[in-house]
């Protein structure tokens, strides 16, 4: 049984003509979770169910929370999603309907966490939402449906939060002997955690997530992904709020698809990355995907950033037609 599934990759013609560039979208936002969190979770859930596995816990209140959950359901075993009380109603509606069982506690991810490993018994099996290999080995199997497409890409751009997208990855360019492909890595400002310790060189905690783009809201990354730094050539970028909303709305508007902010990052990137801009002809951008925005809130947010700079044309561009 797989609980992910293949997912498209479809050629973005509105950004590949405005850039100059030939650019792909890698859309798992497809997946059945509307995440890419289906393909490490699954993966890690089936594990833990083979060897023994009679419960799953994990501690997110958002689209990994949900994967598990979803897995538990396909796999027949019971799930406990702990989130924090900022959860939102729309999440905990999502993750029930999976029937997860859902314990409220904290008013932080860190602190649901905690509970969470607290909860464990022999019988249970921890479901991390991004700092385990298991993830990471289910997540490469996003870049062996990129080989199997055919063509090389010379840039993949994917959003960091806590960075188990990148390893995973990392981890399939290596297993298909891509291993040269560059990785833009891009995160929202106030939740940019991975660019910090890039720049530090070792592991670093921010103080407070101060970004709308939730998703991105590790206050400190795996030590795996400082460690991919070493070995792939990766740049780090990091945009506004403002900008991944709109990026967002321009998908919605070319696609039809709308995403969480967190996922809007990475399209942003496009105009940012100078390895885009300067080296790489032929672009993946993952589509990550992520259930924690409606159209809505992506009108709601644009107005309320509307006084934040934004270039006319990238306006004009993201007025939906």
């Amino acid at each position: 049984m797989m609980i992910h599934r293949q997912t498209p990759l479809v050629q973005a013609l509105s950004l590949s003509v405005s850039l100059g560039k030939d650019i792909h979208l890698k859309m798992d936002a497809a997946q059945p979770t509307g995440s890419f969190k289906a393909r490490g979770v699954g993966h890690a859930c089936m594990v833990h169910r083979n060897r023994g596995a009679r419960r799953f816990v994990s501690s997110s209140g958002g689209n990994a929370g949900l994967a598990v959950a979803h897995a538990g359901r396909k796999l027949g075993v019971p799930v406990v999603v702990v989130v924090p009380s900022t959860t939102s109603q729309r999440a905990k509606t999502m993750i029930g309907l999976e029937k997860a069982e859902i314990v409220v506690h904290g008013s932080s991810w860190t602190e649901a966490n905690e509970y969470a490993l607290s909860m464990l018994s022999q019988a249970d099996a921890f479901i991390h939402p991004f700092d385990d290999p298991l993830l990471w080995t289910g997540h490469a199997t996003l870049v062996d449906e990129l080989r199997a497409e055919g063509e090389k890409p010379d840039a993949i751009v994917l959003s960091v939060g806590g960075g188990g997208l990148l390893c995973g990855v990392a981890e399939g360019l290596d297993r298909n002997g891509w291993g040269d492909v560059p990785i833009v890595a891009v995160e929202t400002r106030g939740a940019d955690s991975f660019a910090q310790a890039v720049a530090a060189g070792q592991p670093t905690t921010l103080a407070r997530i101060d970004s709308i783009a939730t998703s991105l809201g590790a206050k400190t990354v795996c030590r795996r992904a400082l460690e991919v730094v070493q070995s792939h050539p990766i740049e780090s970028v990091v945009v506004s709020d403002a900008e991944a909303v709109e990026a967002c709305l321009r998908l919605m508007d070319d696609h039809r698809v709308v995403v969480e902010p967190a996922c809007g990052a990475s399209l942003a990137a496009l105009t940012q990355s100078r390895t885009v801009l300067q080296s790489a002809g032929r672009i993946v951008v993952i589509v990550c995907g992520g259930v924690g925005a409606s159209a809505e809130d992506l009108f709601r947010w644009r107005a309320s950033f509307a006084g934040e700079s934004t270039s006319p044309a990238a306006a004009e561009a993201h007025v939906p037609r």
